[in-house]
């Protein structure tokens, strides 16, 4: 028999990958969904694995519902993706952000400690709690000062706290990756790289002339979302509970972005990209690259994939 996995945020593009990735090594996979009322569109990223997983409705801001999964399963391994992922969206809902991305994993902690304290806790912590923050060598590492610049790097701090805190007070196996941006043709369409590219391809067929963007200049450390699930497994193998920065060490700007995919396309950026104000965040995160020097040492983790690579796949994915 293999091991048991729970994962919540399932139907989101990590969960997706990370699930089939389970699959293939021979896991019973257990996901946790929230209740859109357009369930189609919903499990759209995992329609072709319905059959092989045991998928359940539930929220992190109801412990009762976390309670009667983990009794019912009592997972080895957990994996909480669950969240309000969109950082720009963080500041029109801090509330419901912090709630959910914090809160929630409050609440799973709890009931992880009283239902399933030997199962091993993973929590998708994010680069976006660093804020400006950098070294001398401008990197962000596992060491580097944390100072969030919005409700949802603020969220996710608390929540990477708690599971540190967790660990050294209850004995928990909990750790984080602190993942750097990561990216996949199964992105949602209002997170910035899948905008362009998708965009670009409508450009390019004639379907539109524009594309409205925010800060052209802000930097990030872009990588595959395939490869950053594999990691995730490897945080919760390892010997010990501990915390592990994924990501590709390697920097490029929007601009940068959007002049190699409309190049790809034969077309120049600057012909059809606008500025709007409202794509700008109101306190702003310049640039992201981080060290992950700590995960291909301990981990034997690197990524597959090369920024070339993962454009490609979603240029072809869209065209």
């Amino acid at each position: 028999m293999g091991k048991k996995a729970f994962i919540t945020g399932i139907t989101g593009q990590d969960g997706s990958y990370l699930t089939e990735h389970l699959l293939d090594l021979g896991y019973e996979v257990y996901g946790f969904a929230r209740r859109n009322s357009v369930t189609e569109h919903q499990q759209t990223r995992i329609e072709n694995l319905m059959n092989n997983v045991d998928l359940t409705y539930g929220d992190m801001l109801d412990q009762s519902s976390i309670d009667k999964l983990l009794k019912r399963v009592n997972p080895d391994e957990i994996y909480n993706l669950a969240a309000q992922s969109h950082v720009r969206i963080s500041f029109d809902v801090p509330q419901f952000t912090v709630q959910t991305n914090a809160l929630g994993v409050l609440n799973l902690l709890e009931s992880v400690k009283i239902n399933a304290p030997n199962a091993k806790i993973y929590q998708a912590s994010s680069s976006e709690m660093f804020g400006n923050s950098r070294d001398a060598d401008n990197m962000q590492r596992e060491t580097t000062p944390m100072h969030p610049v919005s409700p949802y790097g603020c969220a996710k701090l608390f929540s990477y706290s708690l599971i540190r805190n967790y660990r050294k007070a209850f004995k928990l196996f909990a750790s984080n990756g602190i993942l750097f941006n990561h990216e996949s043709p199964r992105r949602g369409a209002n997170f910035v790289t899948t905008k362009i590219i998708k965009n670009a391809v409508l450009i390019s067929k004639g379907k539109i002339n524009t594309l409205e963007l925010g800060n052209l200049d802000s930097k990030r450390d872009w990588g595959h979302s395939k490869d950053y699930v594999r990691a995730m497994r490897l945080i919760l193998n390892h010997t010990e509970p501990d915390d592990f920065v994924i990501s590709t060490g390697e920097t490029k700007s929007i601009r940068d972005l959007c002049k190699i995919v409309f190049s790809k396309l034969n077309l120049n950026y600057e012909d059809h990209v606008k500025i709007n104000p409202k794509y700008v965040r109101p306190d702003e995160l310049s640039y992201l690259c981080g060290d992950c020097s700590k995960s291909k040492k301990i981990l034997g983790w690197k990524p597959k994939y090369s920024f070339e690579e993962l454009v490609d796949e979603m240029l072809e994915y869209f065209l």
